[in-house]
């Protein structure tokens, strides 16, 4: 049995999240909460959850920092991210933070059910808006390590872009044009067969290749 909680704002979405859960064959929910601080406060050490669906945008304490306390002291605990928010700084953070997976909350009911499964199973879901081409080669991701060369160049903008800096001030930072910077994201994109920055950070988080 996948034990599921569930971490939003929103009351009529969450009610409608654990009816919907509640009727999958192999899944409960053990909690909903209105914001993190609440959803900590009713942590009990012998019935942890497995996994936490984490909205972002919540009162006294958001996703993002929940998120990343769970990382500190829960870290058995799997975090998914549900939001409304598609924006590829917001899910690098929330990935950085130590978030398996990203939905949007008007994914199918399939798709959740999928998310929740292979995040039990397997430790993340990547899905094909937030990481085009990548999903179909995420098996390879530990070989992908070791074959791929990567410059130094490469690697300190490979860093960089799972920052919140725009590709103008990491070519700033690095000291570069931004068609230099253009270079290094293509050729990475090439390398490591994804097509976004988000892409990008997960090859990065997953690989250890950035300080989180």
């Amino acid at each position: 049995m996948i034990k599921v909680a569930l971490v939003d704002d929103h009351i009529i979405l969450r009610k409608s999240l654990a009816v919907l859960i509640g009727m999958l064959q192999g899944f409960t929910v053990t909690s909903e909460s209105d914001n993190g601080e609440q959803f900590i406060s009713q942590l009990n050490n012998e019935d942890l959850p497995d996994i936490v669906l984490m909205d972002i945008t919540m009162p006294v304490m958001d996703g993002l920092e929940t998120t990343k306390w769970l990382k500190q002291n829960y870290p058995s605990i799997k975090v998914i991210a549900l939001s409304m928010l598609k924006n590829d700084l917001i899910v690098i953070r929330m990935l950085k933070n130590g978030a398996r997976g990203y939905l949007l909350k008007d994914c199918e009911p399939g798709e959740l059910k999928l998310a929740i499964t292979e995040v039990y199973q397997k430790g993340y879901y990547y899905n094909e808006w937030l990481t085009p081409r990548m999903k179909t080669k995420a098996s390879d991701a530990d070989s992908l390590k070791t074959k791929i060369m990567i410059n130094e160049g490469e690697l300190i903008f490979l860093r960089l872009s799972c920052t919140e800096k725009t590709y103008k001030e990491i070519a700033d930072e690095m000291g570069i044009s931004v068609r230099t910077v253009d270079g290094y994201r293509d050729a990475l994109f090439q390398k490591l067969q994804v097509s976004t920055r988000v892409g990008l950070a997960i090859y990065a988080i997953k690989n250890e290749l950035v300080l989180l």
